[in-house]
């Protein structure tokens, strides 16, 4: 029951805090901030929000350093919000969603060029003995 509850508590905060992003903050840092995951811990104490940022890496630590500042105030408006006794402190880390997803893409590519190059190898291969390898049963045609 306790999981169900965390997976509610972090799918509201996760809203509220897009929502709140989505009308701005007074920081000129923060850029186009997208809020991919939120978890809470057990006891509810503590939510770990994971972000991205669109744009280059100086707009990803601009944008980080405005979350970090607009952390109590996020923090206040989500209490505010959520009607519960505690309010979880606020975590804001940069999710490496985009990089990962760069780094497999990459591995599936080079998989695809060793695929290929494996097939034309075997284009022209040919077999090192015969062709069906397997011992046949012998048909004798004397016993009848």
């Amino acid at each position: 029951m306790s999981n169900e509850r965390q997976a509610r508590l972090a799918d509201r905060i996760r809203v509220l805090i897009a929502e709140r992003l989505e009308k701005g903050l007074r920081d000129p840092r923060l850029g186009f901030v997208t809020i991919t995951d939120v978890r809470v811990t057990g006891d509810l104490q503590h939510a770990s929000v994971f972000y991205t940022v669109y744009g280059d890496d100086q707009a990803r630590e601009d944008s980080g350093a405005a979350l970090k500042a607009a952390t109590g105030m996020l923090r206040s408006e989500v209490g505010k919000r959520l009607g519960i006794r505690l309010t979880p402190s606020l975590e804001f880390i940069p999710d490496a969603l985009p990089e990962n997803a760069g780094h497999i893409a990459e591995l599936l590519r080079e998989a695809q060029e060793r695929d290929a190059a494996v097939a034309g190898l075997a284009a022209g291969a040919a077999y090192a003995g015969d062709a069906d390898p397997y011992v046949k049963p012998r048909e004798d045609d004397d016993e009848g």
